[in-house]
């Protein structure tokens, strides 16, 4: 499989090199006569030509090159867009235009010349021949390249490292959203599902993160995601003890349950909440899983305050807010801001008890974050410390609004 995947990469370069080199000799003259004829005043003119030569896309595979486009076009795939010529040719010009660049004028004067003796016929059989060529030079498509991973991620005798390469080839290839609708039409979806479970922790991670990707944004893969059951594996991979794959778990959590009624109870069924208060709650967390946790938590908020759904138990719970207000004694600005935007909206639920923060001393907390923003703060953070001086008086004040409010109905 190794020896496949470096035969087909030794491929595309040569066919890379092919086109390069064919770019003055082949391709230039068989243009129209008067597309030569211009590329030569280019040259000889001011202006410059800049290489269209960029990093073109290779991707390891265990299928001949050649084999692929077969079965495309078995299947009725037709013709490829010029956006897929190999070498990162954008087009037909872009090829011509690196040509003239690195071209000799000289030599272009004579090509030039040649074309416009050619007779009609002459033309026409050039005209072919590039057409042949460009054929040669296709690229599979985005279809051609998931079917392959795919396929390796289905083959139980496909290497680690392959299998790896494998999603890593998906996570790139389904961040446009047609291609993430196509992911389980492909049959893909529920093997990258499946992953989750490989005793691997690489693997695993990776998976999440394409789960993530795929589903950002976009109903339809999200509920297919929810409907293959892998919320159940990604809560238990936020306990994680590897950060990575935590962050990438919450990440594809996250993305799922976004604006996703049947994905939020679905997290609450669960024990989702119990999830994001090991988290918060945990000393040994690092502070950037912590600050995603916190988001989602503010992110499942807002979400119930603006869509009118019922509200998620959890986010009312007495020590899952203890665990929230005792972040606020982490010295860390970005992270108290985002604490403080996640309190701002949870005193806004109506589900939410404030005598459950007063219980916690959330008036004293907020107090002491004061002092400590305003004597504390490094001479560098200072501007960013009182834009958060200035959320927590925000919440602050809402809090004794909320607490007058709570007393006055109580009497």
């Amino acid at each position: 499989m190794a020896k496949a995947r470096a035969h087909a990469s030794k491929r595309t370069t040569h066919h890379l090199l092919l086109a390069v080199s064919l770019s003055v000799s082949v391709l230039l003259p068989l243009l129209l006569p008067a597309a030569a004829t211009a590329a030569v005043a280019v040259v000889e003119g001011d202006g410059e030509i800049k290489s269209a030569l960029g990093a073109g896309r290779q991707w390891a595979t265990g299928k001949d090159e050649v084999n692929l486009v077969a079965e495309r076009d078995t299947a009725g795939g037709g013709l490829v867009e010029e956006d897929e010529f190999a070498g990162g040719f954008g087009s037909l010009d872009s090829m011509l235009q690196w040509a003239i660049g690195n071209s000799d004028p000289e030599k272009l004067k004579e090509e030039a010349a040649d074309v416009q003796k050619l007779s009609a016929d002459e033309l026409l059989k050039r005209r072919q021949e590039i057409k042949e060529l460009m054929e040669k030079l296709k690229m599979p498509s985005d279809a051609d390249l998931m079917k392959i991973a795919i396929a390796d991620l289905k083959n139980s005798s496909v290497s680690l490292e392959d299998r790896q390469r494998a999603l890593q080839e998906l996570l790139v290839l389904v961040e446009p959203i047609d291609n993430a609708n196509d992911l389980d039409k492909l049959g893909g979806l529920l093997p990258v599902i499946q992953e989750l479970n490989n005793a691997n922790e690489e693997i695993r991670t990776t998976s999440a993160w394409i789960l993530g990707t795929a589903s950002q944004n976009n109903a339809l893969v999200q509920n297919q995601i929810l409907d293959y059951g892998a919320l159940v594996r990604l809560v238990k991979m936020g306990y994680s003890t590897s950060t990575e794959e935590a962050a990438k778990a919450l990440h594809a959590i996250s993305a799922l349950i976004r604006n996703n009624v049947n994905g939020q109870e679905a997290f609450h069924s669960e024990n989702g909440g119990a999830m994001l208060q090991h988290i918060l709650g945990s000393n040994s967390i690092d502070v950037r899983l912590q600050k995603k946790a916190v988001f989602l938590v503010t992110d499942l908020a807002d979400f119930q305050l603006n869509s009118g759904n019922p509200q998620l138990p959890f986010l009312s719970d007495r020590l899952f807010l203890k665990s929230i207000v005792d972040m606020l004694s982490n010295f860390d600005l970005d992270l108290h801001e985002k604490v403080l935007l996640a309190i701002k909206s949870l005193l806004k639920l109506s589900s939410t008890d404030v005598e459950d923060f007063e219980f916690y001393d959330l008036e004293g907390v907020l107090l002491r974050l004061g002092v400590q923003l305003e004597d504390l703060t490094p001479e560098d953070q200072k501007e960013f410390a009182a834009e958060v001086d200035g959320l927590r008086r925000e919440v602050q004040t809402l809090f004794q609004q909320k607490l007058k409010q709570g007393k006055a109905t109580a009497t």
